[in-house]
């Protein structure tokens, strides 16, 4: 696959006008979902006018809705979804998170072409998983346009109410203007930068050699610890189901019900903190899988992450508050007895840049080093050397990364609520098989050139991951950037380690910057497959194609 394949489709958006084949209806942000249910589909991609910011501007969506339909599937069923592209330019859809054949997996240049203008595919395949995902293009920056929707999938937990809360960035921008400005300037919507009286003040704290000493860390490796998040509320309005903070989305009830709210990021870049005060959140579910439940206050949602979590309200109204890591701008949802009930929106979580933690550096006595105690991955296995290529496209090395498995992130460690961590969850009844063999993936970039990689080298240098069928390999992630980056390995689990033994089963990990992660993998799909950062902007480079062997 080429990288002008998987960009073309960006590339041609921008110069796209208004054209006959444009849906006149306009969307603005208070339409309900849609929600599709049976076997068979029948989804039309178009440009639609919206307006959920400050101006109408063109979206891309099927059927003429934004977000497109939930649909619901049923295990065991064979499902046939009949896609058609009304669009100018090449489309896709990629199930995420579900298990099928590579030729039905949606990647344009992979598994297939691509939907060409003016034509339909269809996918068909047999649905083998219960739970919580989603759906989205992988064609250019079609997702960040709106082209993306619910999946639901029957399973047994038991609730009164079910809910689909999809959070997601919504921007009036044309998306390839907010790369190229990434590119010229990767700090352009970043309002937290440092000033004077920063420095001031660290000087007051650290003395001015070490402050000093500080500055030029952060210099050198040509990263930002004010940069929680490369794309901001400065351009961005953020979302739930579409829905802004101008028009919030309910979700009803009746005092004494079990409510399930399947918690969805569908965002092209933003990690949002999530809490609705006054109610305890039951985490039962994370990216579709069950898990043992645990109660939280607070949680974070990587970008492509789902969580399914019970709330029992007793109140008439509640608010579903979702903070931007950066603390730049928020959404808020209601859950009421009525639509005349609401609840205050409530503090916001104050902002905090990164600090040595978040390089990989020490833990300033912080208690996460007891997470390295039993883990699995201090038994040795064979280890695969991959290239690797130190220089422009890495810059920082995290030399003291460490397994921070029950590190909440920047902006949570201070936070006095329960918050949730990869460390409090785990998934049971699951085989752990020992791994055949390691290979190790360093996260790599330069922030000062907006440039991402895997161990140093981009996607339009590199030669794909090759895995070995039936084998059960272990993927060790080193962060060695000051980013969070939600990695996603298509058509097969990620099992991440935890300790004593136990493992987390997801289809999208969070690594966080400057740290150090292990998952095992089994191998047991054949054919071409992908594996990238799901930041959007970002996935141009830290992108792989991975080919399993039989």
């Amino acid at each position: 696959m080429q990288r002008r394949d998987f960009l073309r489709s960006s590339a041609l958006f921008s110069l796209i006008a208004v054209t006959p084949a444009l849906a006149k209806k306009d969307i603005a942000d208070h339409q309900p979902t849609q929600v599709l249910e049976g076997d068979e589909f029948d989804l039309h991609i178009k440009k639609t006018w919206v307006h959920f910011g400050d101006k109408p501007v063109i979206a891309t969506t099927v059927n003429d809705m934004l977000p497109a339909p939930t649909l619901k599937w049923k295990k065991g069923d064979i499902v046939t979804i009949h896609v058609t592209n009304h669009l100018d330019e090449p489309t896709s859809l990629h199930w995420h998170g579900i298990i099928l054949p590579y030729t039905m997996d949606g990647v344009p240049g992979v598994s297939y072409p691509g939907i060409m203008p003016g034509e339909r595919f269809t996918y068909r395949f047999k649905v083998e998983q219960n739970g919580t995902y989603w759906y989205h293009s992988h064609s250019g920056f079609q997702e960040q346009t709106g082209l993306h929707g619910a999946i639901v999938i029957d399973d047994d937990i038991d609730a009164d109410r079910d809910y689909v809360v999809g959070f997601h960035d919504w921007s009036d921008e044309d998306p390839d203007s907010i790369y190229r400005k990434l590119k010229l300037q990767s700090g352009y919507y970043n309002f937290q930068k440092r000033t004077v009286f920063d420095f001031a003040k660290e000087v007051q704290q650290f003395g001015f050699a070490k402050a000093l000493q500080r500055r030029a860390m952060w210099n050198k490796m040509r990263m930002d610890d004010r940069d929680l998040a490369d794309v901001t509320a400065y351009t961005y309005t953020y979302c739930i189901n579409e829905h802004t903070n101008k028009n919030p989305a309910y979700f009803f009830f009746k005092p004494g019900e079990k409510v399930r709210l399947r918690l969805i990021n569908q965002s092209a870049m933003t990690y949002f903190d999530v809490r609705i005060p006054g109610l305890k959140m039951k985490v039962v579910a994370a990216d579709g899988v069950p898990v043992e439940p645990v109660e939280v206050d607070d949680l974070r949602i990587a970008v492509a992450e789902s969580y399914d979590v019970l709330v029992c309200p007793t109140q008439e109204a509640y608010t579903i508050f979702a903070q931007s890591i950066d603390r730049y701008g928020y959404v808020y949802g209601i859950l009421s007895t009525s639509p005349q009930k609401r609840a205050p929106i409530p503090k916001f979580y104050p902002y905090e840049p990164l600090s040595m933690v978040d390089m990989g550096m020490a833990m300033d006595g912080m208690k996460m080093n007891r997470m390295k105690k039993k883990m699995a991955h201090e038994t040795k296995i064979p280890k695969t050397p991959l290239p690797m290529k130190k220089g422009i496209a890495w810059t920082m090395e995290a030399k003291g990364a460490m397994y921070r498995l029950d590190d909440p992130g920047v902006g949570l460690r201070s936070v006095q609520r329960k918050v949730l961590t990869y460390a409090d969850l785990h998934t049971p009844n699951l085989e752990n098989r020992f791994p055949d063999r390691e290979i190790e993936l360093h996260l790599t970039g330069n922030m000062e050139r907006y440039i991402w990689a895997i161990n140093g080298i981009p996607y339009y240098e590199s030669k794909p991951l090759q895995f070995r069928y039936g084998e059960r390999l272990r993927i060790t992630f080193i962060n060695d950037t000051m980013m969070n980056h939600p990695m996603h390995l298509h058509g097969m689990w990620s099992d991440i380690e935890i300790a004593d033994g136990k493992i987390l089963r997801k289809h999208t990990v969070n690594v966080q910057p400057g740290s150090k992660l292990s998952m095992r993998v089994n191998v047991d799909a054949t054919g071409r497959w992908v594996f990238h950062c799901h930041l959007l902007y970002h996935m141009g480079g830290m992108f792989r194609e991975v080919k399993v062997l039989s």
